[in-house]
């Protein structure tokens, strides 16, 4: 199978695509033509037929925002190098501000209609699918700075909050690695070098991991001016607007409540001594009292079989035929169409993702695939995504926007689809041990390192409240926060952590970390419903994925499953269903 996406089919000619560029300045003039609408339109009263056309226009203008960021971040994720596209992300940021500000003042028009009249036009049948973020925007607008003050955020926040955000992508650019294979040398990217930290060979994980701290040491100065200049600009505005807890907004842009998340993290908490067990067990495994941080997702078997692109696309599409005949298209058209740029090569971005083109009513997944078990994993988890996009397509685009949370959880019930097809057909116990490994190293992730990172984040959000925060305090805040996520169970930390993961330079989503806690343990919870529910369960989680951008969580969850989400007892559920597999691991590790 061909191994790098189609971005042709989309737009043909890359980051210089003459259609791409006719694309843009269409869209620069829809929203710059509203804009001009709605300012001319300051101090008058708003109708039925004006909110109607500006909702339409709106609507038309974040379509064609996604599909042009989509591709952009296409463009600069597969070449790094690539400087017309840097351009051109600047480009859809300042149209993004100038859409932002287009949203403002259509917010404050929403804001400004009379109840009675918002009740009877929200509630037209022409509006039932959109009243949901329709009545977000109007609540947003009592929140916010006065329009003209939030149009000058957005404009400053182009060469500012996002400028800081790309200028970290040059930082990472910068990093070479020198590594020797054999009686070759040459030098890795960071997204090549990352692959090493969880090889089979406990000599090159230890070599990389060395590595990997000290090219990360060596930009931390860089690294820290640009994270608390991001943290500054964000708490600057917040204080502007009255806002005085930093996980307000990504609270809200998540569609969940504080109550909510504590009782997630109250129930992770109680599952990190059951955890720490299997840290305990995999390191007597290995002959050691303790894992090192870099051991941590290393596989269980002394050596890795690697798993071909083609095996891999084979085994994801098998497990999701047995769930769903349609998420099993949907992923046979990804590898068909060339959706997927997978191939191992220089100078491609770290990480993975999948992004959605609303309009072309397609996606596109990235990742750096070498074969191992977790690659496949990161697969299906990317595949979930597009699913979950493919079931929204058609929608108005304001009800096609989801948070971030509910489509991890789409992304992780696709990977746990993988992993119990995979352990079910398991004969061997090594094989059983080295699956249920795998399934342990991501509760690990979503339990105890995403943890970390939030405990690090809240804190260092209360320090920058005081002023900037120096690398050396930062790397003090990241290993004590993963000290207490990870119950102290580890010989070695990762000190530089906060400067190697990008989440933490995102600009489009603050506090990029608890949502996918969310995601892990609210799909864990839909497995075990659909275990018992079987074949019907299919069309009801349709149903709910398709609800995602028009409920909040607590409502698709009260709505779709019955259940109360700000209540431990859900949550408890979830970590229980991760017990039990410690528990048969602890057996086969003991036989």
């Amino acid at each position: 199978m061909n191994m790098r996406w189609n971005l042709e089919s989309l737009f043909e000619g890359g980051s210089s695509s003459p259609r791409f560029s006719a694309f843009v300045q269409e869209t620069e003039t829809l929203i710059t033509d509203l804009l001009k609408d709605l300012q001319g339109a300051a101090g008058q009263s708003a109708g039925d037929k004006l909110l109607t056309e500006w909702t339409d226009r709106l609507q038309q203008g974040l379509a064609r925002l996604r599909e042009a960021d989509s591709f952009v971040s296409c463009l600069s994720s597969q070449q790094m190098s690539d400087r017309k596209a840097a351009s051109l992300t600047e480009r859809i940021q300042s149209l993004s501000a100038k859409f932002k500000q287009a949203q403002s003042l259509f917010e404050s028009k929403l804001a400004e209609v009379p109840e009675a009249d918002w009740m009877r036009w929200s509630g037209d049948s022409a509006r039932a699918a959109v009243k949901f973020p329709l009545g977000e925007l109007r609540e947003t607008a009592k929140e916010k700075l006065p329009p003209e003050l939030e149009s000058v955020a957005s404009e400053l926040a182009v060469d500012g909050y996002h400028g800081w955000g790309e200028h970290y992508n040059t930082i990472v650019s910068r990093i070479s690695i020198p590594w020797k294979e054999g009686d070759s040398e040459t030098s890795l990217s960071v997204g090549q070098a990352a692959n090493k930290l969880d090889d089979a060979n406990p000599e090159v994980r230890d070599l990389m991991a060395a590595k990997w701290e000290q090219a990360w040491s060596e930009q931390a100065e860089l690294c820290a001016d640009t994270l608390n200049r991001l943290a500054g600009f964000r708490l600057k505005l917040y204080g502007m607007r009255g806002w005085n807890d930093p996980l307000r907004e990504p609270l809200k842009m998540n569609r969940m409540s504080k109550a909510t998340l504590d009782a997630m993290w109250g129930a992770v908490a109680e599952g990190i001594e059951p955890l720490s067990k299997y840290l305990t067990l995999k390191a007597r495994y290995f002959g050691k009292s303790q894992l090192a941080w870099h051991d941590v997702d290393a596989p269980i078997a002394s050596s890795q079989a690697k798993i071909s692109y083609d095996d891999a696309a084979k085994v994801i599409t098998e497990a999701f035929e047995r769930f769903s005949p349609d998420m099993a298209t949907l992923a046979r058209k990804a590898f068909d169409d060339d959706w997927i740029e997978a191939e191992d090569r220089p100078g491609k971005r770290p990480g993975g993702f999948c992004t959605s083109f609303p309009i072309s009513e397609q996606s596109r997944i990235f990742m750096t695939y070498s074969g191992t078990p977790g690659n496949v994993s990161t697969l299906a988890h990317e595949l979930g995504h597009a699913y979950h996009a493919a079931l929204v397509d058609g929608l108005p685009p304001l009800a096609q926007e989801y948070a971030m949370n509910v489509a991890e959880t789409a992304s992780t019930f696709a990977e746990a689809l993988v992993s119990d097809a995979l352990l079910s057909r398991a004969e061997r116990d090594q094989e059983k041990l080295s699956l249920l490994d795998d399934r342990l190293q991501r509760a690990v992730a979503f339990f105890m390192n995403i943890r970390a990172r939030f405990l690090f984040e809240t804190r260092f959000y209360e320090r920058r409240a005081s002023g900037m925060v120096e690398a050396e305090e930062l790397s003090k805040l990241m290993v004590e926060a993963q000290q207490e996520a990870f119950g102290h169970s580890l010989s070695t930390w990762h000190p530089h952590f906060w400067a190697s993961k990008l989440h933490f330079y995102l600009t489009d989503v603050p506090f990029y970390n608890f949502p996918y806690t969310f995601g892990y343990l609210f799909s864990t919870g839909l497995v075990a419903i659909a275990e018992r529910e079987g074949e019907s369960f299919r069309t009801k989680y349709d149903r709910l994925l398709k609800d995602t951008g028009v409920m909040t969580v607590e409502q698709l969850a009260s709505h779709h499953l019955g259940v109360q989400l700000d209540q431990p007892d859900f949550w408890r559920d979830a970590v229980s269903k991760v017990i039990e597999d410690v528990e048969r691991f602890a057996a086969l590790v003991s036989k």
